[in-house]
Order: C-alpha cells, then sequence, then structure tokens
C-alpha cells in the first residue's frame, strides 16, 4: 500500500530554479551598489556642510546681534560717517570695519546720548574690537575727527610770507597736508606738500577733474602746479587720510566745481564777456584787492581797464608768484616777465590768483555800474576812493601818503 501511493505520488517540478549569474549581471549590480554608496556618501557630506554652515552663520548672527568686544582694542582705523546716516547705519559701518562686534550693542549704547546727534558726516579714528560704548564715546568726541579740512576766501595754493611782520600765511596745499594727518598706533601718517605740488603739476587736467571750462588754460601752463590755483573754492571738505595726492586734489576740484557751478560761474547778467575761467581770475583779483564793500566797484574798474585795453597794473599780481603779500612794489618787481604781472603784460594774468570767495564771484558777475578806472585806499580803515579822472587819482594818492598808507594806486 504504501508502495503504491508512492508510486502515485506527483515528481516535484521545480519552479524558477536559479541559475548561475553572468559576469554582466555581476558587474551591472556592483555599479548599482557604488552609486547608492556614493549616494550616500554625498547626502551625508551635505547634511554636514548644512549643519557646519548653520552653525557658522548662527554663531555669527548671535555675535552681531548679542556680542560684545572689551579692552583696549587692536589697531587704530579711520571710518567715514555719511551724510544722513542713521546710528543704525553707523552701527554697520563699524561692523564692516571690525569696530565693534553687534550692531544692536552699538544702536544700544548709543542710545539716550545727545551727543549723538552732534556727529557730523565725515572721518573718525577709530579702534578695532572695542566696546560698542567705547565707540559711542570715541565717535562723539571731537578729537577724533581727521580729514577736515577749511579753506579761508583769499587763499592761494602756495605759503605766502608778510614782508612786514615775516608772518606766513598757510596756502591751501599746506592746509590740505595738515588735514590729512593722522596719528595710527603710534605712526604720524600725513601727504607731504611736495607730493601735493608735483601732482599738481603733472597729472592729467581730467586725471584732476578739471572742469571742461579750465582744461585748456589749464594745460596751457604746463608742468607749473599753480595751474590749478583758483580751482579749489574755499569752504569745508573733507578728505580721508589714506587717500593719495591725486584722489584729494581730484575730489576737492570736483566738488569745487560743483559749488561753481551752483553759484552760476561764468553767467554775467549785466552783459560782460567773459567766460567762466575769466570770471574766475577777476574774482580773484577783486578778492586781493579790495574790502567786501568794494568788491562789486574794483570788479567795474577791471572790465573798464580792460575795454579801454588800459593794463591793470596790480600789484596783487606782481607778488603772487613771489609769495609773498605787501601793499607796495618795487621796480624791478614790477618789471619782472611772469604769466601773472599785470605791470608787464596787458589783460588779465595767465590764471587767477587765488580762490575768491562768494561775494568777490557774484561781484565779478555782476559789477556795479560805473566809469571808474582808478582806486587808492586812502587811509588805515580801508576807505577807498574810486576816480576816472587821472589827475584825481594822483590827488587821492597824496591823501594816502599823507594818512601814512603805502602807495597802492592803480
Amino acid at each position: 500500500m504504501a508502495d503504491r501511493q508512492a508510486r502515485e505520488r506527483a515528481e516535484p517540478v521545480a519552479v524558477n530554479a536559479p541559475r548561475r549569474k553572468s559576469r554582466a549581471d555581476r558587474m551591472r549590480q556592483e555599479r548599482i551598489r557604488r552609486r547608492r554608496n556614493n549616494t550616500r556618501m554625498v547626502i551625508v557630506a551635505l547634511l554636514v556642510i548644512v549643519v557646519v554652515a548653520g552653525v557658522f552663520l548662527g554663531s555669527r548672527l548671535w555675535h552681531s546681534w548679542f556680542n560684545d568686544y572689551s579692552g583696549e582694542g587692536k589697531n587704530d582705523v579711520v571710518i567715514q560717517v555719511h551724510t544722513g546716516d542713521s546710528t543704525r547705519a553707523i552701527g554697520q559701518t563699524l561692523v564692516d570695519d571690525k569696530v565693534v562686534a553687534s550692531v544692536r550693542g552699538f544702536v544700544d549704547a548709543a542710545h539716550g546720548n545727545s551727543d549723538m546727534s552732534s556727529i557730523q558726516p565725515g572721518y573718525y579714528k577709530m579702534r578695532t574690537e572695542i566696546s560698542a560704548a567705547d565707540a559711542v564715546r570715541r565717535l562723539t568726541d571731537p578729537a577724533n575727527r581727521v580729514g577736515k579740512l577749511v579753506i579761508p576766501e583769499g587763499r592761494q595754493l602756495d605759503d605766502v610770507q608778510d614782508v612786514k611782520t615775516s608772518a606766513v600765511t598757510e596756502g591751501i596745499l599746506s592746509l590740505i597736508s595738515r588735514a590729512s594727518c593722522v596719528l595710527l598706533d603710534g605712526t604720524q601718517h600725513c601727504v607731504p606738500v611736495n607730493e601735493l605740488r608735483q601732482v599738481a603739476g603733472t597729472d592729467a587736467p581730467s586725471a584732476l577733474n578739471v572742469p571742461s571750462w579750465a582744461t585748456t588754460q589749464v594745460a596751457a601752463m604746463g608742468g607749473d602746479h599753480r595751474r590749478l590755483e583758483g580751482l579749489i573754492a574755499p569752504g569745508a571738505f573733507d578728505i580721508n587720510p589714506s587717500w593719495t595726492p591725486e584722489e584729494i586734489l581730484a575730489t576737492l576740484i570736483g566738488d569745487s566745481a560743483n559749488r561753481y557751478a551752483e553759484l552760476g560761474l561764468g553767467v554775467s547778467l549785466d552783459g560782460t564777456t567773459m567766460s567762466a575761467y575769466q570770471t574766475l581770475i577777476v574774482a580773484s583779483l577783486v578778492q586781493r584787492e579790495s574790502k567786501p564793500a568794494d568788491f562789486a566797484k574794483v570788479a567795474r574798474v577791471i572790465y573798464n581797464r580792460l575795454l579801454a585795453r588800459q593794463r591793470l597794473e596790480f600789484d596783487s599780481t606782481v607778488n603772487y608768484p613771489l609769495d609773498r603779500q605787501e601793499v607796495a612794489t618795487t621796480d624791478a618787481d614790477r618789471s619782472r616777465d611772469t604769466p601773472w604781472n599785470t605791470y608787464f603784460h596787458e589783460g588779465l594774468p595767465k590764471t587767477p590768483i587765488c580762490s575768491p570767495g562768494d561775494q568777490a564771484l557774484a561781484a565779478a558777475e555782476r559789477p556795479e555800474p560805473g566809469d571808474w578806472l582808478y582806486f587808492v585806499t586812502v587811509d588805515m580803515q580801508g576807505t577807498t576812493l574810486f576816480t576816472r579822472d587821472y589827475q584825481q587819482h594822483l590827488a587821492n594818492i597824496e591823501l594816502a601818503k599823507r594818512n601814512g598808507v603805502l602807495d597802492s594806486a592803480r
């Protein structure tokens, strides 16, 4: 019975019996495995980068918003406060220059400090890595303001010595040099006058931002640094002590050209056909030859003499290249052949002889009506008499002599 059941039982049939893998299959599976491993490694690496970046950025954010430095700081640095900067904007500048650790810390330290409202646009000497409170203290201390340049009306590029007193009046180049000085980490840094003078005489007018209405005349003066005379206007400027001589002069000349444009330089309202550059020259003569009360009359004398083809004969034009100041000049000085000597040459000097102020410019553009050809100061109070008649002018000169005023006849 058992044998019969065994004979009747069906023989097992193999389904999908395993077969031996080919070499190609094995290589394909290996490639798949490797790709999966590489993908896992890339994902892990990206996760590591994300985590590290998150930690770094989080640290920077925490540092930026909540941290503060302590101690005396590391190095001296000059920062700039721009026009219209808010306290937060100043704080960002300080963070960017590594002065303070956080904008919020600076803003909090500045809150309620009334001196913050007196901070003016310009450059300030600070220290890197100092506390926010220290930064506020330094920024509100006027002693830390650097690069402030003030040019008075009537200054010329070079220093001028008074013949009587031997006192020296600093010229614009000396004023620039002094304004550029800053003490950084115990070392004094200044732009030397001789470097400014060299650049003034050698750099291309375009590189120095010389306005188009003065380019031809500046180029005609060759390598003489006085070719830039008058192109730096009187007034207050801010210069970065780290600027090169080229950058300083180009900035001052460019800013001055804008100021002159705002004043309408060269726009004559009474019909005088003077170019902008000629008007600037006339204004410089007016500035040097008279007091503000007489500016408009002196300007009219200049135009009347030019129209009559009569030499101006101004002692100020004789003294100009000699870098000195005196009321009268000698026969020898008046006979010198210089581009500025109006005793020797007819017409205007080749360049302005100083930087004229707004009133002198206004007088050059709007001279007072009159037929005067001569003027002379007759007393120590500065009283000046004007006339067209030469004999009357001679009489005025005698009055000036009797009053002890040196001969300043024109």
